[in-house]
């Protein structure tokens, strides 16, 4: 592999595609350490060493942040703000007739709705920066930090709308960046982001377990972590490559003088067919409850409960209900996003069949047996993935947020395949060797 990547670098047009990309993180990540008008950055820094911010409620933005959002710099909404929008026009796709002809037009079609996303993605970035913006001039935004309400000194209406403006600019710009690595570098250029968010927390959680921990001054548990982590990787690679191959086979027609079809080919069901998106979900919907009790004020019984058991990751109430929204989303979402009537429709429109089943309707039901006999193993696999670490690190200072979790390890490795089969698919245009010299 790391020959392949050598040879990626000999060749001229995909090293500038590589150096491209690696530009653009560079300046990704330097965007996610310059503050905001406005915020006192020492305050700031004396409450991140405290370790007091909530990350049981900000923990999944700020993961996606890369560690910006508790800094509150420009980029502090991150990609987080983009991912919500793309996933609403995804669902709104399938609920308004004019969107789901749009995806049915093509090219055209497709740019319409990524006209539409970075709309509503500047929208979101509005109320999530202001939202931001009133939870860190309360003090919300750290928890048991002395110096939490002072992070903002000058709370004017027009310092406010300074901040607002600034982080959705910063939105804009972390979505414009994205896009550049999608045009001229390698890979999806958001997903790119997303990893490299999600990899820049790495380092300081592992080396936080490692202070937190007791056995040899801290190295058992930082070398269990990192062995747990290996064998999670494994387990996602593993099951993300796993999928369920239907054979179709393409009846001969000939057209003229030429025949066309008899070729075999299969469709693909993917063990996890709705990839990361049960689990963001299900965490946002979490977030939603929590969030109304923090803003909520006085010690009502309502708020007391949902304190001491949906905002703690390791209460088997907060640890059930998680599971079962997993579950419940993955099979949402697959329900959405794969229609087994449309596919056998164009099977029949093509002269498609699978063999042993009838065309039309008898194979969209065989379609939506096979997609919800695999949609279960892949549910619970979601969830194991997504609550595992959480009661096994819980003993080395880890929380519900830890970079080792199911979000961060399902995105990492998702978005590490992807890309390195870009990188190989490119190199074997031009020598038809790639990663498997």
């Amino acid at each position: 592999m790391l020959t392949a990547f050598a040879r990626a670098f000999k060749t001229p047009d995909l090293r500038k595609k590589l150096l491209f990309t690696l530009g653009i993180i560079v300046v990704y990540r330097l965007g996610a350490h310059i503050p905001i008008p406005g915020v006192n950055y020492q305050n700031v820094q004396i409450c991140m060493e405290q370790a007091s911010a909530n990350q049981g409620l900000f923990g999944l933005v700020n993961m996606f942040s890369g560690g910006a959002l508790l800094q509150i710099t420009i980029f502090a909404l991150g990609i987080m703000p983009y991912i919500t929008a793309s996933i609403i026009l995804q669902l709104l796709t399938v609920v308004i007739p004019r969107l789901e002809a749009l995806k049915k037009e093509g090219q055209a079609g497709t740019a319409k709705i990524t006209q539409y996303t970075r709309y509503l993605t500047v929208a979101l970035a509005i109320l999530q920066g202001t939202g931001l913006v009133a939870t860190a001039r309360s003090g919300a935004l750290f928890q048991g930090c002395p110096q939490a309400s002072q992070i903002v000194p000058d709370q004017s209406i027009f310092v406010t709308i300074t901040m607002v403006i600034t982080m959705t600019a910063g939105t804009a710009t972390v979505m414009w960046l994205g896009e550049l690595i999608t045009d001229r570098g390698i890979g999806n250029g958001m997903s790119i982001l997303m990893f490299i968010s999600i990899a820049a927390t790495f380092p300081g959680s592992l080396w936080a377990i490692k202070q937190a921990g007791n056995l040899a001054g801290g190295w058992i548990e930082f070398g269990v972590v990192i062995l747990v982590g290996l064998v999670m990787v494994g387990l996602v690679v593993f099951v993300e490559q796993a999928q369920r191959r239907i054979p179709v086979q393409y009846a001969k027609r000939m057209i003229g003088r030429r025949s066309y079809g008899g070729t075999s080919t299969y469709i693909p069901l993917k063990v996890n067919q709705a990839g990361v998106i049960p689990v963001i979900f299900a965490s946002s919907l979490l977030y939603i409850p929590a969030l109304v009790a923090q803003f909520a004020g006085g010690t009502s019984g309502w708020k007391t409960w949902i304190d001491q058991h949906l905002v703690k990751g390791d209460h088997p109430y907060y640890i059930v209900t998680y599971f079962l929204l997993i579950v419940f989303f993955a099979f949402f979402y697959v329900a959405i996003s794969f229609n087994p009537e449309e596919v056998a429709d164009n099977m029949k429109k093509y002269g498609g069949f699978i063999p042993g089943i009838r065309a039309g309707r008898p194979t969209a039901e065989y379609l939506s047996y096979v997609l919800n006999r695999i949609t279960w193993p892949g549910s619970l696999y979601l969830g194991l993935i997504a609550l595992v670490p959480t009661m096994a690190l819980a003993g080395f200072g880890a929380n519900q947020n830890f970079p080792l979790g199911g979000t961060s390890i399902l995105i990492i490795v998702g978005v590490g395949l992807e890309t390195v089969k870009q990188i190989e698919s490119q190199l074997q245009q031009r020598n038809y060797e790639g990663f498997l010299r």
